[in-house]
């Protein structure tokens, strides 16, 4: 059963989700790593709003009232009850607090198309799938048919709503490779930027950024895979969709 704040004499008036959040922390002698991970939040996020740098959020505290069976926000507004199964899942508060119903537009496979590193006349071209991950709790995607395959990359994806913008995020031991797109446009195509990381000479690495479009693959009538070349038959589709990127523009490569 859930328990009110109300403990040790008090009703809870008045005190802060802080407060009580702290006191449940010393009472179970739970550290605040073990908490974040409970409930589901990043610990900067707890320590920023325990610490008063960052107001606790609707979605944070839902997070933090179904990890400890109190409630944060008193008794005339009471915490909810824990989802029942089968219901949408909420993805973590450092992707975006997002329902699962609500971001289902996005799932499906993609083809991806990039200029070559390797050839610059040529656009590389593969399959990114974005999937729900039940075991993160959110969106995550992963990439396959790449000519390099030992390269293929996956990760998780961001969705804020305050940017109107999708991140798909590698993090491989604090290494990052980072693709931000805009919203899908009306043909549900996903323009944007990758930033990663290129060999340059000998072992050397050099970061590197270039447009990006993602296109949903059943929209195409067919989509071929690798290092497209002037001479092949998709070459003018895949060229087209990146210049766009840049042209309408969704996105801006600066220079000096």
């Amino acid at each position: 059963m859930r328990r009110s704040a109300d403990r040790h004499g008090g009703n809870g008036e008045g005190r802060t989700p802080a407060a009580i959040v702290l006191e449940e922390l010393a009472r179970r002698r739970l550290s605040r790593q073990q908490l974040a991970q409970q409930a589901r939040i990043s610990l900067s996020t707890l320590e920023k709003a325990l610490s008063g740098r960052r107001p606790f959020t609707l979605a944070t505290m839902v997070r933090l009232e179904q990890a400890l069976g109190v409630s944060l926000r008193g008794e005339a507004d009471p915490a909810p009850t824990p989802e029942p199964a089968g219901s949408p899942e909420l993805a973590p508060d450092e992707v975006g607090s997002y329902a699962r119903a609500a971001v289902t537009w996005i799932e499906g496979a993609y083809l991806t198309i990039r200029p070559s590193f390797g050839d610059k006349a040529a656009i590389f071209a593969y399959r990114t799938e974005i999937f729900w991950d039940a075991d993160r709790s959110s969106l995550a995607f992963r990439e396959s048919e790449r000519l390099d395959a030992a390269f293929s990359q996956q990760g998780v994806v961001s969705v804020p709503s305050f940017s109107g913008h999708i991140y798909l995020v590698t993090n491989e031991h604090g290494q990052y490779r980072l693709i931000v797109v805009g919203r899908p446009s009306i043909n549900k195509e996903m323009h944007g930027i990758l930033t990663t990381l290129q060999v340059g000479r000998g072992a050397h690495l050099i970061p590197v950024s270039t447009p990006i479009a993602l296109v949903p693959l059943k929209a195409l009538a067919q989509a071929h895979f690798g290092r497209i070349h002037t001479g092949h038959s998709m070459y003018a589709q895949y060229r087209a969709l990146l210049k766009r990127t840049l042209e309408e523009p969704f996105a801006v490569l600066l220079e000096p």
